[in-house]
């Protein structure tokens, strides 16, 4: 086993962005040209991915004046798991700090990204969830202030649209 990697790096998205098969106000179907191409729909969750290609972190909250929780979440819900009340779309600080990382050496199947990689969890204020994303540069530290970068020019209409930088 080799020796866990401890310093600063800098890491880019290498893939192919996907393209949009459909779109309307309502949802997106994207063309997700991983092994084969796989048309997947994000159906109620669409604004937060099309939020990523305006430069917008979008969180869904619960409005039900009666739930025992009225949380903010990042990644969205479409319903609220606690009373089950469709949820309301938020836009969210598009910065937080680093709650916890991890070094990835592997990204997986259908995740583009160079490796080694910081994978990173943000803490951000006014969300009741912790966001999981990657560092694009430097190397973390639990508490470390970070601030999102949007990918917003030729987007991969994903998850990796959005990713962290040193504040």
């Amino acid at each position: 086993m080799s020796k866990a990697y401890e310093g600063s790096l800098t890491t880019k998205y290498i893939g192919t962005p996907s393209g949009l098969f459909d779109q309307s106000d309502d949802f997106w179907v994207i063309n997700f040209p991983r092994s084969f191409t796989h048309q997947h729909t994000y159906g109620l969750l669409t604004p937060f991915f099309r939020g990523l290609t305006e430069g917008k972190l979008m969180a869904t909250k619960c409005t039900n004046p009666e739930c025992s929780e009225n949380s903010t979440w990042l990644p969205p819900r479409a319903d609220c798991p606690d009373c089950y009340a469709r949820t309301e779309w938020v836009q969210v600080p598009s910065e937080g700090k680093i709650y916890a990382y991890t070094m990835l050496d592997y990204a997986g199947i259908g995740i583009e990204m160079e490796t080694p990689y910081w994978q990173i969890d943000v803490q951000i204020e006014g969300v009741d969830t912790i966001f999981k994303g990657w560092l694009k540069q430097g190397k973390p530290v639990t508490g470390m202030p970070v601030k999102a970068e949007f990918r917003t020019e030729d987007p991969t209409y994903t998850i990796l649209d959005i990713c962290w930088v040193p504040k």
